[in-house]
């Protein structure tokens, strides 16, 4: 059920001003807003990156293998699922390929930014889009499954966004996450990005456990190329002027070779290998 951000009153999907409190949320650029102060401005990304993103995600290898193993990950865990919501869903890249994959499951995105919204909302006509802060969410046991690609490692309250999630899941249902995975990998690529943390596999765990999840598989991803993600950030290191897009202007052969690396990499996965070391952390878990 949806539930009123200002004192937690249940409210009818046709419901938009609270029975009890009388709030009613405002609209940011069209789009539903349940956190309008920081629907232009706050600390946990770069708003201006938007338009690259939208031009970039189609083609780029990390991109296009993340959403299939996404893709994978939703159906082979769970395959009942009616309804999916994405917190952070950016220029809706991840969503468009769930459209694709499952055209019976009802999506829904959040976003923080509603500039990210006017993108997403290009690619997802006819999908529900609305502006919210994953700290404070306006729903309990609303979503089959809720997923979350890349969007802790911004959030300084990670645990507050998975006691959320966990309040807003289903019993049954569950969530999806990837993050960036090991501390040591650290760069000016994270800098940039600002990202507060890259995860060990033992404290998003604990995390997530802590939040009431029964975690049911864990792999990293971009594994085969951590040696060449390595060096790229020991580069970034040594390199005072650092250029954001650099990881992103690659050859198209090889974008094309790194792509179907990360495609073995799923094939693997799918057979039951579980990396212990990559780029990115994949994490499935259940809610009982």
């Amino acid at each position: 059920m949806r539930i009123c951000p200002n004192c937690g009153e249940p409210l009818s999907r046709s419901t938009v001003t609270c029975p009890g409190c009388f709030h009613e949320p405002r609209t940011v650029d069209g789009f539903l807003a349940y956190a309008p102060e920081l629907a232009e401005q706050n600390t946990g990304f770069e708003a201006e990156f938007f338009p690259r993103l939208f031009e970039l995600e189609a083609n780029n290898f990390w991109f296009r293998g993340r959403n299939r193993l996404l893709v994978w990950a939703l159906q082979r865990y769970f395959p009942e699922a009616r309804n999916f919501l994405e917190i952070g869903c950016g220029t809706g890249y991840v969503l468009s390929g769930f459209r694709n994959a499952f055209p019976h499951l009802n999506l829904s995105g959040s976003e923080i930014y509603a500039a990210g919204l006017a993108f997403a909302a290009q690619r997802l006509p006819g999908i529900e889009l609305f502006q919210m802060d994953a700290r404070c969410m306006p729903f309990k046991e609303e979503f089959d499954v809720i997923g979350a690609f890349d969007v802790l490692e911004h959030v300084s309250e990670d645990a507050e966004v998975l006691s959320q999630m966990y309040q807003a899941t289903r019993q049954g249902g569950g969530i999806v996450l990837t993050v960036p995975h090991h501390p040591t990998l650290w760069s000016q690529a994270d800098v940039y990005a600002k990202h507060q943390r890259r995860y060990t596999i033992d404290e998003l765990t604990d995390k997530v456990k802590h939040a009431g999840f029964q975690i049911r598989r864990t792999t990293s991803f971009v594994s085969l190329l951590l040696p060449v993600m390595f060096l790229s950030r020991l580069r970034q290191r040594t390199n005072s002027g650092y250029d954001p897009a650099s990881e992103f202007n690659i050859n198209s052969a090889l974008n094309l070779l790194f792509e179907k690396t990360l495609d073995a990499e799923r094939t693997m996965i799918r057979a039951g290998w579980s990396f212990p070391a990559g780029g990115s952390l994949l994490m499935i878990a259940g809610r009982a």
